[in-house]
């Protein structure tokens, strides 16, 4: 996972980077239980100071696209601290990652379900055409 990060308005410190590659490179291994190839999983991140002249303190601003192979996840959180900010969105990000594999694993189950169907199909329907009201038909579980 390739992880670039990006300071608005804010100074980036090196404890900041390494608080942010230790929060998100821990998703890491939520992506790399997918087949999926880690160097092609891009993480951009942005860390900003919103205001200056807020009335009640500074705000931050923590924003993430992950870029998985065919989906861009993206996070934004703000809060009055810039740590509490990147937290909040690494939870987020998480739970999008979770979501994000069990809607692959759903495709990937209903597709061996219909093929399951044809295979019980008789050669007459395949004669008559019948296979092809299977893929329109939902499964009613």
């Amino acid at each position: 996972m390739n992880i670039i990060i990006k300071g608005t308005n804010l100074e980036l410190h090196n404890d900041l980077k390494e608080y942010v590659n230790e929060k998100i490179g821990g998703l890491r291994k939520f992506v790399e239980n997918e087949n999926i190839d880690s160097n092609s999983v891009i993480a951009r991140v942005e860390l900003a100071k919103t205001t200056r002249h807020h009335q009640h303190g500074d705000i931050y601003k923590a924003e993430v696209n992950l870029q998985l192979p065919g989906k861009m996840l993206r996070s934004v959180e703000e809060s009055d601290d810039i740590y509490k900010s990147i937290d909040n969105m690494k939870d987020e990000l998480r739970e999008m990652i979770n979501s994000y594999k069990d809607e692959k694993i759903t495709r990937t189950r209903r597709g061996a379900r219909i093929i399951k169907k044809l295979f019980h199909l008789s050669p007459m329907s395949w004669v008559k055409g019948e296979f092809k009201k299977i893929n329109r038909k939902r499964d009613k579980r």
